[in-house]
């Protein structure tokens, strides 16, 4: 292996920390990075999309680390506290992606392995940046996704999603009457989204159970209309019938007006992949009580619509 080059991790993270990068808005946080990778050795670029593309040595086999850039809206002080660091994006998923930077940089240039690293953009919210990879990049012989796993826990699957909006008009009534609202229509939408799915997961693990959340919800009038809107998100277990769900969203809505949004298919790896010995043993190797885990990610192997030509991918994320 070569040499690490001169990098200070910490520093580097906490002004990661400090670029905001809330989705939707991560162009300085790109251009910083492209500048901090360039300078550490690699190949930077900013795509059409806004994804930060970093490539490391030039094999005929490629592994390729993918992480997003953006963090969820609202802020939290940057600090440090001893060993930890505090920060919107260090955990989901700033420090994944530092950290899969500083291991390629361990890896040598001339071998028989290439390496790509990706900071995608949207992840939190659209995962636009993952689409258009999906898209326009080669498939890598090996894919890794940066998602918060723990240090010593490696990510073998991720639930689906898909988000619906209902919404409806109706005549206004007089408060004392006995017609439903539209308010009260919304609420009975998802009540019986709630009911199919709680039938759906009886007897289910966490993992094989199908998720139905209210995002957002509105509902108001000018005294001639009354209008209520509801947003719903769920997420999909493997084992859910995409086809027999959106069947029963259709029926559920019961007169309103519904938009369903693009679903991403749910993704489950093997947990003997060949890509496993090698990430075992190197956690072992450092003491880690290796457990493969299984969550949910927009970015991670679903939403992306990434896949690895040889092997299945995984998600990996200190």
């Amino acid at each position: 292996m070569c040499a690490v080059a001169s990098i200070d991790a910490v520093g580097t993270l906490t002004e990661m920390l400090r670029i905001e990068s809330v989705s939707g808005a991560e162009h300085a946080l790109a251009l910083w990075l492209v500048d901090v990778l360039d300078g550490a050795g690699f190949e930077a670029r900013v795509d059409a999309a806004g994804n930060v593309i970093a490539t490391w040595g030039g094999g005929p086999a490629c592994t390729a680390l993918v992480g997003h850039l953006d963090t969820a809206p609202g802020r939290i002080e940057v600090r440090r506290d001893g060993h930890v660091l505090y920060g919107r994006g260090s955990v989901d998923a700033k420090g994944p992606l530092l950290a899969a930077m500083l291991a390629v940089m361990r890896q040598p240039r001339r071998g028989v392995r290439g390496f790509m690293l990706v900071a995608a953009v949207e992840e939190e919210t659209t995962s636009r940046g993952a689409h258009h990879l999906a898209t326009t990049l080669p498939a890598p012989d090996e894919l890794i996704i940066l998602e918060p796993s723990g240090w010593d826990a490696i990510t073998v699957g991720y639930k689906g999603s898909v988000r619906v909006r209902w919404s409806h008009e109706q005549e206004s009534g007089h408060g004392a009457g006995r017609a439903a609202s539209a308010a009260d229509h919304a609420f009975e939408f998802v009540r019986r989204l709630q009911d199919w799915a709680h039938g759906f997961n009886r007897d289910r693990s966490v993992f094989e159970c199908l998720d139905v959340r209210v995002i957002n919800c509105e509902a108001g009038g000018d005294g001639l209309a009354d209008r209520a809107s509801v947003d719903v998100g769920m997420r999909l277990p493997p084992r859910c019938d995409a086809v027999a769900l959106l069947d029963t969203v259709r029926s559920a809505a019961a007169g309103g007006e519904l938009r369903i949004g693009d679903i991403d298919l749910p993704v489950r790896t093997s947990r003997t992949s060949a890509l496993s010995p090698g990430q075992h043993a190197a956690l072992q190797a450092e003491d880690g009580d290796v457990g493969p885990q299984r969550a949910g990610s927009r970015l991670g192997m679903s939403r992306a619509g990434l896949r690895s030509r040889r092997f299945e991918p995984r998600s990996h994320g200190p």
